[in-house]
């Protein structure tokens, strides 16, 4: 099978921003070129699914939490991620693609094939973006999920780590928040 021309050259914003939301789905472009990611399991789309709503309602007035959308990171060379679960604020709901200033956290959730790129990758890009609060949530073959917080540090636009939570989190920061992991 011959691949696409579209996957042997860097891609710009305005050829993206072209292209249709199906064009769009599964895929990622870092560094201007497209990553195809696969498709999630039902248990990390079910962990997304509980982060997010328990995110949303703790967050209060003024903030979202959502999935499946695009966060424009850079322009040149274009950066685009599909976060897990982003917590954005409110007033930007209808601003495309989302930017970094709109983003208060971003959730990952580990799988087979992305230990590598959520692990390092995406904390790097999110960090240099200035995104604040970074979530990686590890799915364990036996047990609960593990959730690891982060925190930016300002000066140096990196991550330093914050808590660790097996099962439950129960987070202070960016805001209060408990959220059982432990019935999937």
């Amino acid at each position: 099978m011959i691949a696409p021309a579209w996957m042997h050259q860097q891609i710009t914003v305005e050829q993206y921003d072209s292209w249709s939301e199906e064009q769009c789905a599964g895929i990622e472009i870092v560094d201007g070129m497209v990553v195809v990611s696969p498709g999630a399991s039902k248990r990390h789309n079910r962990l997304a699914k509980i982060l997010a709503v328990a995110l949303e309602t703790a967050a209060g007035l003024g903030w979202n939490a959502d999935f499946g959308f695009d966060v424009r990171l850079q322009d040149v060379p274009l950066t685009n991620q599909r976060p897990d679960v982003v917590v954005y604020r409110a007033d930007t709901i209808d601003i495309m693609p989302a930017r970094p200033e709109h983003i208060l956290l971003v959730v990952e959730v580990v799988s087979p094939g992305s230990e590598t790129t959520d692990r390092i990758v995406k904390a790097e890009q999110y960090a240099r973006a200035g995104i604040s609060y970074y979530w990686r949530v590890e799915q364990l073959p036996a047990g609960v999920p593990v959730v690891h917080t982060y925190v930016i540090d300002p000066a140096t636009r990196t991550y330093r780590d914050d808590e660790v939570f097996t099962g439950v989190v129960d987070a202070v920061a960016p805001f209060p928040v408990k959220i059982d992991l432990t019935r999937l």
